[in-house]
């Protein structure tokens, strides 16, 4: 019996660390963005890749990969892009 326990703590263990998750990114409930700062930056996606909130309305930062801008909704998420740029790139 203790073994049964000790084996299904174990199993949890390894499916939790295996697991990918999207980042947990808290933001403000109402996020202002200076659009006069961002009013002519033409990015190609229409989402953050990380957390996936729209960056049409909240454009705070932007990033550059293999030639392509991409739009954040904060400097969290184009650090996290930063650290693997390819898993996150449009195709």
């Amino acid at each position: 019996m203790k073994s049964l326990i000790i084996l299904t703590a174990l199993l949890s263990i390894f499916l939790f660390s295996c697991a990918k998750e999207t980042p947990q990114v808290k933001h403000k409930s109402h996020m202002t963005s200076s659009k006069e700062n961002m009013k002519n930056v033409q990015v190609v996606n229409e989402e953050d890749p990380i957390c996936h909130m729209k960056t049409a309305e909240f454009l705070k930062d932007t990033a550059v990969y293999k030639n392509k801008t991409y739009g954040f909704c904060s400097s969290y998420c184009k650090d996290e892009f930063k650290k693997n740029p390819e898993s996150y790139a449009q195709k």
